[in-house]
C-alpha cells in the first residue's frame, strides 16, 4: 500500500468524538525507529506513514503483525492497536544460483539423486514456493522431497544411464512455481557434465552440526569446523567445502572455508535480530561426488541492552492543593533482552511525595503520594529508574520536571506579637511613629501584604482622623498634632491582608504613647486674676501676671501666714511640680515664700518703721526642660487699726482711679462709708431677729434629737466629687465717725455657723466688738461699746491641711510632691474648682465694687474673724486636706510659727 493509505477508522472504533479527539493531544506512538503508521488530526483516522514490506518486517513470522499506541494526553489513557499485514504475491521464486554445473560419472548407476539448491520465495502462503519442473533432457527427472520443516527439496533423478561417448554435456532447465495469481516463477539453468568414473564421494563425520554462541563472541571467531572424508586417492580424493542453499543475510554474517571446512564470524550477531541460524554445508571431491550437512548455530542472549524509559505524557505543573493519586506522568518501559536480561523494575530516587503505579502492559503512572507544601518545597526533579534482572543489571533513568503552584494557605505573620511606640505631644502632622512588619510565607500574589487600621474612635471622632497607616510598608503616621492633656494613649488595631482569593488577614495590637511635653505656663488659681501684663519666667517659658490684696496686722509675729499663692499646671510628673520664689518686693527682709506650699509669712514681725503697703511678685515655676512660669502680684497692707486699713485702702484706690489727680477728701468717703454701713447694719438685725423666732418656732416643732443640719436649706452646701461642704452666708453692718485716726468698726453678723463662736476681747480693748448671744437668741445693747475680737480661725486650715500642689506637709520645704500623675491631676482639678466658687462675683464676700478691691476673704488676722475662707474650704477627695474646728486656737495669744501646730492640729480634726 502507498504512503498515506487509509488503515482504519480509530476515532469512530474507540467512541471519541472529532473536536474532543483533536483537543485532548492524540498521538500515535510505535516500537523501534520507523512509524508505519500515523493519525490524520481532522478524521481520526490511521494512516499509513511508510511503505510496509511484510518479508522485511516478518521473515520467519507466519502471521505478520505491527504493533503501535494510540496516546490521548488530555485524559493520560493509551490504547494498543494491532494492525496486521497481510502477504501478497510480491516476490518471485529464486535460486541461489542461477546456473549449476553438475559433474556426473558415467559409471552413475541409473535412479541416482543429485540435490539441487531449491529455490527460495519470502511470500507466505499460497504465495510462497509450491512446486518446481524440469525440463530438457530424457536422461533425467526430478524428484521433490519433503523437508523436515515442510519445505520441498528438489532432486535430480539419472533416469537413463549416462554415456560420455554419446553426450558429454546435458542442458536442463529447472523451474520454480509460486501459488500467486498470477503465479511468479523462477528458473535455474542446470549444466551436467559426464565424467570419468569416481567411485567414492566424500561423506561428513556428522549428518547434522549444533553449536550454541553468545550474542556477544567476537568478530573474527571460529564458530565450528566441519570435516568430510574421501576414500579416493588423488583428485579423486581431495575434498572441497560450500554452503548450499545460503542466502544474502547468512553470507553477510558467516565464512566458510573451502579447504578447512572452518565457519568464522564476520560481523557481530544479536539476539534480538535472529537468534537461530541454519546452514547446509556440501563436501565434493574432484570427481563431483559430495555429501551434504545440515549445520545449526543457535545464538544464545547476553545482557546487552539497557532498559528504555519513555516518558509518554507529563504535567510541568500542580496545584500545591492537589488531591493523592493526581496523575502527573505516563511512562513506557521496554527491555529487548530476552528472560531475566528483560525483566525491567521501576522506582523512583529520593524521598519525594509521588508513587509508581503499574498500568496494563509496559506502562506505569506517576501519581502524587501525598500533599504539597509549596513553602517547603517548590521544585521537585523526580528521577525514575528502570533497571533489569542481568547480572549485572543495566538500567536507565529519566527526569520528571516538575514545579508546584501555590495556593493561599498562610496568612500574614506580624514580626512582633504587639507594637508599641512613644510620640512626643506637639507632634508635626504627617510624622511617623512606627512600621509594622507583617510576612507570607506563600508566593506572588498570595505573598503582597497590604496594611490598614482597624475601625476606632478617640474622644469621639474616628480613629483614622488620628492616624494612618501606609498600604504597602506599614509606615504607622500621625495625622495631626497630639495634645498630652487631651489624649494620653491611643490603642488601635492593624489588619494585614494578602493578595490571595479569598483573602487571608491577620491582626496585631499597637500601643501609642503620648509622651508629655512641657508646653503649658503655670496657671495661679489664687490671687484672682486682676490684670493681665506680660511676665517673665526663668528658661524660655513666660506666663501671666496675676494680681490681689492682702491684709495683715502690724502686730503679726514671724511665721505669720499672710496669704496662699494657688497654682496649677496642665502638665503631668515633672513637667507639673511647681515651685514659689518671692522674685520682688518692697520690703524684702519682711516677708518670704514656701519653696513648694507657695505660702506667704511674715519673715519677721512688722517694725513701725515698715510702709504700710507692700508689693509682692512671687514666681510659679515649673520642673520642665525648658521651665514655664508665671507670676502672681499681692498687695499686702499693714495696719493697727480698721482707720489705718481704710485710709490705706482708700489711698490706694484713689491712686488707682485717677494717678496724678488730687485725693478727695476722705472724711466725706469715710461719712458716705458709714452711712451705708448703717443701713446695712439695720437691715442686718431685722433679718436676724426673723431668722432667731424662725428657728425657736421650728426647734418647738422638732424632736430634740434631730440633726443639727436638719434645717440649712440645700443651697448653703458646695458639692466637689459627692462630698458636700458646708457654706453659710454673712453680712456685715459697719459705722464710722468723722476721725479717721479714731475710727471704730461694728460688726453684728448672724448666721447658724457664727452663733456658737465666742469672741475674746484684744488685749488693749475693753470689750469684744461683737459679743456672744444669749440662750435666748437676744442681741447686746450696744454693739458699738464691745471691743473688737480676735481673729478667728475656724475656717482657716492648719498647717498640715493647706491645699496646694505642694501636698499637706507643714514645713516650707518639706512639702511633697504628687507622688504620681493621677494625684496631680486630680489636686489641679479640685483646686481650680473651689478657686472658682470663691471668685465668683456674686458672692455675698467677693471682691466686688463694694469692697474697694479687698479681696474674696478678709486676712484672718485681722478683726473680721468671722468671714469664711472660701479658698480653703475645700474637701479634695484623696487628699488629707480637710475642714478642721480650729477655734480651739483662740485661746492661745497668737498662731505659732510654721512648724509648731502640727500636733495640736491633729487632735482638732479629730473632733
Amino acid at each position: 500500500m502507498p504512503k498515506g493509505s487509509f488503515v482504519g477508522d480509530v476515532a469512530k472504533d474507540l467512541g471519541l468524538q472529532l473536536p474532543e479527539f483533536r483537543d485532548r493531544g492524540a498521538r500515535i506512538v510505535s516500537e523501534g525507529r520507523t512509524q508505519y503508521f500515523a493519525l490524520h488530526g481532522k478524521t481520526g483516522h490511521l494512516m499509513t506513514a511508510e511503505r510496509i514490506d511484510r518479508e522485511q518486517l516478518c521473515e520467519r513470522v507466519q502471521q505478520c503483525v505491527l504493533r503501535c499506541e494510540l496516546i490521548v494526553e488530555g485524559e493520560m489513557k493509551f490504547y494498543e492497536i494491532e494492525v496486521e499485514i497481510t502477504d501478497i504475491n510480491d516476490n518471485a521464486p529464486s535460486f541461489p544460483e542461477a546456473e549449476v554445473e553438475l559433474r556426473m560419472s558415467e559409471m552413475t548407476a541409473p535412479g541416482s539423486r543429485f540435490p539441487l539448491a531449491g529455490a527460495h520465495d519470502p511470500d507466505k502462503g499460497l504465495n510462497s514456493l509450491q512446486s518446481y519442473e524440469l525440463s530438457g533432457d530424457e536422461h533425467f527427472s526430478l524428484a521433490v522431497q519433503a523437508g523436515p520443516g515442510g519445505d520441498q527439496r528438489p532432486e535430480l533423478v539419472l533416469a537413463k544411464a549416462l554415456d560420455r561417448e554419446e553426450a558429454a554435456f546435458h542442458e536442463l532447465v529447472l523451474r520454480a512455481m509460486d501459488g500467486g495469481d498470477p503465479a511468479r516463477t523462477g528458473t535455474a539453468r542446470i549444466r551436467v557434465t559426464v565424467l570419468d568414473a569416481n567411485d567414492n564421494a566424500p561423506v561428513f563425520s556428522q549428518v547434522e552440526y549444533t553449536v550454541r554462541v553468545p550474542e556477544d563472541v567476537p568478530v573474527g571467531s571460529t564458530l565450528v569446523t566441519v570435516t568430510a572424508t574421501d576414500a579416493d586417492e588423488g583428485l579423486n580424493g581431495q575434498v572441497k567445502y560450500s554452503l548450499k542453499k545460503i542466502i544474502e543475510k547468512i553470507a553477510r554474517i558467516y565464512h566458510l572455508d573451502v579447504n578447512t571446512g572452518a565457519i568464522t564470524l564476520l560481523r557481530s550477531l544479536d539476539f534480538e535480530e535472529d537468534d537461530c541460524y541454519e546452514l547446509e554445508v556440501q563436501a565434493h571431491d574432484a570427481g563431483a561426488l559430495f555429501d551434504t550437512a545440515k549445520l545449526t548455530i543457535t545464538v544464545t542472549d547476553v545482557n546487552d541492552n539497557a532498559p528504555e524509559l519513555t516518558v509518554s505524557s507529563a504535567l510541568t505543573e500542580i496545584s500545591e492543593d492537589a488531591a493523592s493519586g493526581t496523575v502527573v506522568a505516563l511512562l513506557h518501559v521496554q527491555d529487548r533482552d530476552s528472560g531475566a536480561n528483560g525483566e525491567v523494575r521501576c522506582s523512583l530516587d529520593g524521598d519525594v511525595p509521588f508513587r509508581l503505579q503499574s498500568s496494563h502492559g509496559s506502562y506505569y503512572r506517576v501519581v502524587t503520594a501525598r500533599e504539597f507544601y509549596r513553602e517547603q518545597v517548590s521544585e521537585y526533579n523526580v528521577t525514575v529508574r528502570a533497571a533489569d534482572g542481568g547480572s549485572p543489571a543495566l538500567q536507565s533513568s529519566a527526569v520528571l520536571a516538575l514545579r508546584v503552584l501555590d495556593v493561599n494557605d498562610n496568612a500574614p505573620v506580624f514580626a512582633e506579637e504587639r507594637y508599641s511606640a512613644r510620640l512626643a505631644e506637639n507632634n508635626a502632622a504627617g510624622a511617623l511613629v512606627l512600621t509594622v512588619r507583617a510576612t507570607d510565607a506563600d508566593w506572588g500574589q498570595n505573598a503582597r501584604v497590604r496594611y490598614r487600621l482597624s475601625e476606632g474612635r478617640v474622644r469621639g471622632a474616628p480613629l483614622s482622623s488620628y492616624v494612618s497607616v501606609q498600604a504597602e510598608t506599614g509606615a504607622l503616621y500621625a495625622l495631626r498634632s497630639l495634645d498630652y492633656e487631651q489624649v494620653r494613649e491611643l490603642r488601635l488595631w492593624v489588619r494585614a491582608e494578602d493578595g490571595g482569593a479569598p483573602a487571608l488577614s491577620s491582626n496585631v495590637s499597637v500601643l501609642l504613647l503620648v509622651v508629655d511635653e512641657n508646653d503649658n505656663a503655670p496657671q495661679v488659681l489664687y490671687p484672682p486674676p486682676a490684670a493681665l501684663r506680660a511676665g517673665s519666667g526663668s528658661g524660655s517659658g513666660s506666663g501671666v501676671a496675676w494680681s490681689g490684696v492682702e491684709l495683715a496686722p502690724r502686730w503679726s509675729e514671724a511665721g505669720a501666714l499672710v496669704a496662699k499663692v494657688v497654682a496649677v499646671d496642665a502638665d503631668a510628673g515633672q513637667n507639673a511640680w511647681l515651685s514659689y520664689e518671692l522674685a520682688k518686693a518692697t520690703e524684702p527682709g519682711l516677708f518670704r515664700v514656701g519653696l513648694h506650699s507657695g505660702e506667704v509669712r511674715t519673715a519677721r514681725s512688722p517694725l513701725a518703721r515698715d510702709a504700710a503697703r507692700h508689693s509682692l511678685v512671687v514666681v510659679v515655676k515649673d520642673h520642665g526642660r525648658p521651665a514655664l512660669s508665671a507670676t502672681a502680684t499681692l498687695q499686702v497692707v499693714l495696719a493697727e487699726s480698721v482707720a489705718e486699713l481704710l485710709a490705706e485702702l482708700g489711698s490706694a484706690a484713689d491712686e488707682a482711679a485717677a494717678p496724678g489727680e488730687p485725693a478727695v477728701s476722705l472724711t466725706r468717703w469715710l461719712v458716705l462709708a458709714v452711712a451705708a454701713v448703717s443701713c446695712l447694719f439695720v437691715a442686718f438685725l431685722l433679718l436676724l431677729l426673723a431668722l432667731r423666732l424662725r428657728r425657736w418656732r421650728r426647734q418647738q416643732l422638732l424632736p430634740p434629737d434631730s440633726g443639727a443640719l436638719r434645717g440649712v436649706p440645700v443651697s448653703h452646701f458646695v458639692g466637689i466629687d459627692g462630698v458636700r461642704a458646708f457654706l453659710q452666708s454673712y453680712s456685715h453692718d459697719v459705722s464710722l465717725t468723722a476721725d479717721s485716726r479714731k475710727s471704730q468698726l461694728r460688726f453684728s453678723a448672724g448666721g447658724s455657723c457664727c452663733d456658737t463662736l465666742p469672741a475674746r476681747p484684744l488685749p488693749d480693748e475693753p470689750a469684744p466688738l461683737l459679743g456672744d448671744e444669749d440662750p435666748a437668741g437676744a442681741l447686746p445693747a450696744d454693739p458699738a461699746s464691745l471691743p473688737q475680737a480676735q481673729p478667728n480661725t475656724d475656717w482657716r486650715f492648719s498647717q498640715t491641711q493647706r491645699p496646694g500642689t505642694s501636698g499637706s506637709q507643714n514645713g516650707e520645704e518639706a512639702g511633697a510632691w504628687p507622688n504620681n500623675q493621677f494625684d496631680t491631676e486630680m489636686l489641679q482639678a479640685m483646686i481650680l474648682a473651689s478657686a472658682n466658687e470663691a471668685a465668683d462675683g456674686n458672692s455675698t464676700l467677693g471682691g466686688g465694687n463694694g469692697t474697694m478691691g479687698l479681696s474674696a476673704r478678709y486676712g484672718p488676722q485681722f478683726t473680721l474673724q468671722h468671714v469664711p475662707d472660701y479658698r480653703q474650704n475645700v474637701y479634695i477627695p484623696g487628699s488629707n486636706a480637710t475642714l478642721t474646728n480650729a477655734a480651739g486656737k483662740r485661746d492661745a495669744k497668737n498662731a505659732a510659727p510654721a512648724g509648731g501646730n502640727k500636733k495640736k492640729s491633729g487632735k482638732k480634726e479629730k473632733k
